[in-house]
């Protein structure tokens, strides 16, 4: 099965902090693992202060349908408030290896 990743650059809003984000992503780490098809997350940060999140599905219906939630059902996390918004860079792409 190839592992269609949604992959999240960004930068913590001003005043916020890498913890900071990760601490207001409580109720999100329930959404996603409510989710048809969640595979797996990690959220990782850069040398120069990036955040990567990482969430991995089994397809990629489930992982566009639980990336529109994230801005749909789950508008009103905390999580947003903690994002610089005009560093995001977004997208969903398919896994071509996997070694384990």
């Amino acid at each position: 099965m190839a592992e269609t990743l949604e992959i999240t650059t960004l930068r913590p809003a001003p005043g916020c902090t890498a913890d900071d984000f990760v601490s207001a992503n409580a109720d999100i780490n329930g959404y996603l693992k409510r989710q048809p098809g969640f595979l797996w997350r990690r959220i990782v940060k850069t040398d120069d202060g990036r955040i990567i999140d990482i969430v991995a599905y089994d397809s990629l219906p489930h992982a566009r349908a639980g990336a529109a939630g994230i801005t749909g059902e789950m508008a009103d996390s905390p999580v947003h408030a903690t994002i610089d918004h005009d560093s995001v860079d977004w997208q969903i792409t398919t896994a071509l290896q996997r070694v384990a």
